[in-house]
């Protein structure tokens, strides 16, 4: 997991808007290549699910987003995305992608000055729409 101990501060210009989760390595391969095109990496919070059982995974995602009301996981059923949507429970106004993607994070750091929960709900359009399947006729 890659997070501060304290937490992002909300009203920080640098602080992270949203967290990146999923399987093995997915969180931090992903902020990475974001980071290489945008330079804007620090947008994001890694949180890995490796080795953690689904309780360890929500309490991870609690501790790490503190502030955050932003969440990207890999897949629609996997063990980060039920952790983020028990979250939900108790704060729904928490956003959730699932299946995200370089185009859908790419789309959310280039919206520095909308609202993270708006932002995100128009990432998930783009990264929707960057799939695109060719050939095979």
């Amino acid at each position: 997991m890659t997070s501060s101990s304290a937490g992002p501060e909300a009203d920080s210009p640098s602080a992270p808007r949203a967290v990146v989760a999923g399987h093995g390595s997915f969180p931090e391969g992903l902020i990475n290549a974001v980071n290489q095109i945008s330079g804007c990496g620090g947008v994001f919070l890694a949180v890995s699910n490796a080795g953690l059982s689904g309780a360890d995974i929500e309490e991870r995602l609690r501790e790490a987003s503190a502030g955050i009301k932003v969440f990207f996981t890999d897949l629609p059923g996997g063990s980060a995305t039920l952790a983020v949507r028990r979250l939900m429970r108790t704060d729904p106004g928490l956003v959730l992608i699932t299946g995200a993607n370089l185009a859908t994070l790419l789309e959310f750091v280039f919206q520095p000055d909308a609202d993270p929960r708006d932002a995100a709900k128009r990432s998930a359009e783009k990264g929707r729409a960057a799939i695109i399947a060719f050939g095979g006729e």
